[in-house]
């Protein structure tokens, strides 16, 4: 399993995280924020726990038998729980698009319940732990939140399960209150823009405001991704004057998720810039988004928002997602007070 070096951001963490090693609870919540860095952390973290021959800091050796079995993802004393597990044949003629998503955005209980061989076995390091790394939480669904729920309440010996979330939010309260939570840190935006130069980009700063400061999501966006939202954004410029039909199928064209955060970001930018006159994500078209301001219906245009916030939670949903952005985009034309001039 690669296992990244730690960002420069987690390290104060990561070195807390190893001073109490010896006296960690028996579940871990890893909590913040998308783009920053969680998963990889508790990767490496899980190494260090691994390791038979932890260095003087606590963190892996990288050569011990034990490091190996990590890296090359076949430690007998750990499990990953993630949706890909559970995802099957995309050519399987019985499986239908709901189906196939459900498989991909959700752990089962079938995954939760696997474990139970696991938890039979023992260390095979005397007094060593066992690791079950959960990633994303929020993917478990209700019947495999409520099996990891009964695991949690009576947990197995040294076995420490290490839950990873971006959305707290959607985690069973019972579940949460069963693990020490663990605020994961965000880079200030100064230390973010010196790692994304160092990593090669040039336009850093634009790129990780758009991200909202989360500086791997920045990386992890193709160029051309970018692009095509600058693309996007030049089209919603135009306020009232904008082609819903012309402009769906380029939204489409990022994924439907994609396409609906691109517009909850224009949309709270342009809020924003009516009641503040600042953006938070689009700082390159501030002064357009200015200019859209002044001639927005503001109680149509929270109205929008919520509309926004629904269609976000089934885009995963095997809808018509065409039509649905064609009338998304009517509806934010509506927006306006009155079409501006041509």
């Amino acid at each position: 399993m690669s296992c990244k070096e730690i960002y420069p951001w987690q390290a104060n963490l990561l070195k807390h995280m190893y001073e109490i090693r010896k006296r960690l609870p028996h579940a871990l919540l890893l909590r913040g924020c998308k783009g920053i860095g969680k998963f990889d952390f508790a990767l490496q973290f899980t190494k260090s726990l691994l390791c038979s021959t932890p260095q003087m800091d606590g963190s892996a050796c990288g050569i011990c038998q034990s490091c190996n079995w990590f890296m090359q993802n076949n430690h007998p004393d750990f499990r990953l729980l993630t949706p890909e597990q559970d995802s099957i044949n995309e050519d399987d003629p019985t499986a239908t698009a709901a189906i196939k998503i459900m498989r991909k955005s959700q752990i089962s209980i079938l995954q939760v319940r696997e474990l139970e061989n696991f938890f039979a076995l023992s260390s095979h390091h005397s007094g060593g732990h066992r690791i079950v790394l959960i990633h994303p939480a929020e993917a478990l669904n209700a019947a495999s939140a409520n099996a990891l729920l009964k695991v949690l309440e009576e947990p197995p010996p040294d076995v420490i399960f290490i839950l990873v979330t971006h959305q707290p939010q959607r985690l069973l309260a019972t579940i949460t209150s069963r693990c020490q939570k663990i605020d994961m840190p965000v880079p200030d935006a100064a230390l973010a823009i010196k790692w994304l130069q160092e990593n090669g980009l040039t336009d850093a700063t634009l790129r990780l405001s758009y991200a909202g400061g989360s500086p791997l999501s920045v990386l992890s966006e193709a160029t051309e991704g970018y692009q095509a939202l600058t693309v996007i954004s030049q089209m919603l410029m135009l306020g009232a004057r904008l082609d819903p039909f012309i402009t769906a199928p380029k939204c489409l064209a990022l994924g439907m998720e994609l396409a609906i955060n691109t517009l909850q970001k224009w949309i709270y930018d342009l809020i924003n810039c009516r009641l503040v006159g600042e953006v938070r994500y689009n700082i390159q078209h501030i002064k357009a988004l200015q200019a859209l301001a002044k001639s927005v219906n503001l109680s149509r245009l929270f109205d929008f928002q919520r509309k926004l916030n629904d269609a976000q939670k089934s885009a995963t949903h095997p809808l018509n997602h065409e039509l649905q952005l064609e009338e998304l985009l009517l509806q934010y034309t509506q927006t306006f007070l009155a079409h501006m001039p041509s």
